[in-house]
């Protein structure tokens, strides 16, 4: 479980903010609020948070213009984008303009919070680490090898960014959206089986022979990694 982060959430609907913030209170961490983007750059830049949640629509400064300045002023704090500008060419705006990941109002909390806390861990991982070991499952970034309990593990450049990010968010949930977003890049409908068949895939190189399961989906959200059955 990840400990307790210090948000800020930069958004002009006060009422959808008030919502943000108290939710985020009763999940256990803090948050700030600020409602357009030139005061949002002013707590950025004077404050240090785990994530900053950004709307694109912004008055005074619009969101992107917002992270594209903390960018060029090298801060390398996680961005969320929160916005009602869905479409795919949207998104992808979004991330090259700095954002770290892309979430569609309307929203469930549950997953709003889910990649808050994604991003917070990523952003305090060390910039060296370059394995990730659940149980006797081990990867290795740098040389792009795996194996489980010593046994070598040939994976395809897909299923090998799957297993990364799914090892990195080892003991949480993470959604299909989240898996089109980060290991795919939306360069597919969303409406095929794709990500069923790589985690099918996946899951029978990882797990078919061995004592334990590893990989699990839990049905109506989405598929972890951790040590021990669900």
């Amino acid at each position: 479980m990840t400990s307790s982060m210090k948000l800020l959430i930069v958004e002009d609907d006060r009422e959808a903010a008030a919502y943000m913030v108290k939710a985020l209170s009763e999940a256990g961490h803090v948050a700030d609020h600020a409602s357009d983007g030139a005061e949002g750059y002013e707590f950025a830049t004077s404050g240090s948070y785990d994530v900053l949640v950004v709307d694109r629509m912004l008055p005074k400064l619009d969101g992107l213009s917002l992270i594209g300045r903390l960018r060029a002023e090298g801060a390398t704090t996680p961005v969320l984008i929160l916005s009602a500008l869905g479409h795919v060419d949207d998104r992808v705006q979004g991330l090259r303009a700095g954002g770290d990941d892309y979430l569609t109002k309307p929203y469930a909390f549950a997953e709003l919070l889910a990649r808050v806390e994604t991003l917070a861990r990523r952003g305090q991982a060390s910039a060296g680490e370059t394995v990730y070991r659940v149980a006797d499952l081990e990867i290795d970034r740098l040389s792009h090898s795996c194996s489980r309990a010593g046994q070598e593990i040939v994976l395809q450049p897909r299923e090998f960014r799957l297993l990364e990010y799914l090892m990195r968010n080892a003991g949480q949930v993470v959604t299909r959206t989240m898996l089109l977003e980060n290991v795919w890049d939306y360069h597919f409908d969303p409406q095929t089986n794709v990500i069923d068949v790589h985690v099918s895939r996946l899951r029978s190189k990882i797990d078919k022979g061995f004592d334990k399961p590893l990989l699990h989906t839990v049905r109506g959200a989405g598929y972890l990694i951790r040590d021990g059955a669900r």
